[in-house]
């Protein structure tokens, strides 16, 4: 058990390292098959393994200046008291059917990975056509602008919404976001960094490394606070959550080696397989299809 539960935290820890989430979502799953932890025991146990590892892994990122401190806070805040209600509701949920549940998020999960890593409509014409790509860079090589001031302004204020309505959109993108990690955290025991990583990204346009490091925080506070709703209902096995949390930690460390020396995609599509396998065996043993 010790091997199985060493292999298991280096495991976690390298995804959180290297990607800034998703190596808590194969902790539960791993837990309750591999190392025989009851559901609601395996919960509260991937969130100390997790939070614990996060903020290791976060003061790492912040000393390199990839922790955007505001940004991870508020999400973290939000998440937190979306936590609670998800803690309350796992509760109630029968562990077959939970662990069902489960299994349909890994799965949604990896599409959601793989679909990160395709190329914009913009790489993809530019691969098909590259004199697309040279033609529209003419004009600035050439020194000359592509439309005169005012064309520009003008199709600015028809393309792109006004400064309010785009804080409006992004504040509303964050709320959203922090929701749907507090609940996922409160009821699988999961950090949520596979939806926190996409929505720095895209919806506050933050370098990949920067969210990577910032999601670690939102992770470290949401795991708190769940872990906290649950700490005075269930006794954790201390032999499982300690080697699990060193070994995480190391793993975290080479994580964050990989993220400097392997590509993002490559990282992902990796991780996005073993979701996909993960998922069809929770999804076969909590129907019974496949015998423990």
């Amino acid at each position: 058990m010790l091997i199985s539960a060493i292999v298991l935290g280096i495991c976690i820890g390298i995804s959180l390292g290297a990607l800034g989430g998703g190596g808590s979502i194969l902790t539960v799953p791993a837990l309750v098959y591999v190392l025989s932890q009851p559901l609601q025991i395996a919960v509260t146990e991937s969130l100390v393994i997790v939070g614990i590892t996060s903020i290791v892994a976060a003061i790492s990122h912040a000393r390199a200046g990839r922790v955007k401190w505001r940004a991870g806070i508020s999400l973290g805040a939000v998440g937190g008291v979306a936590a609670w209600a998800g803690t309350a509701l796992g509760r109630l949920v029968d562990p077959n059917v939970a662990l069902g549940a489960f299994a349909i998020l890994l799965s949604a999960v990896s599409i959601s990975l793989v679909w990160r890593t395709r190329p914009s409509k913009l790489a993809r014409k530019r691969t098909r056509n590259p004199a697309v790509g040279v033609a529209n860079r003419l004009p600035a090589l050439a020194g000359v602008p592509a439309s005169t001031p005012a064309e520009t302004t003008a199709t600015q204020l028809e393309a792109s919404p006004g400064p309010r309505t785009e804080r409006y959109l992004t504040a509303g993108k964050v709320l959203t976001a922090g929701i749907a990690i507090g609940v996922l955290t409160g009821f699988f025991g999961v950090g949520g960094g596979f939806v926190i990583v996409p929505v720095l990204v895209i919806a506050l346009g933050y370098p990949m490394p920067i969210a990577v490091g910032t999601s670690l925080l939102v992770i470290t506070l949401n795991s708190a606070v769940a872990l906290a709703a649950r700490s005075s209902h269930d006794a954790l096995d201390w032999s499982v959550v300690l080697p699990v949390t060193a070994s995480a930690i190391v793993g975290a460390v080479v994580g964050k080696w990989l993220a400097l020396r392997t590509s993002e995609k490559t990282l992902t599509r990796a991780f996005a397989v073993l979701l996909v396998v993960v998922s069809v065996y929770v999804g076969l043993r909590s129907s019974g299809l496949l015998p423990g």
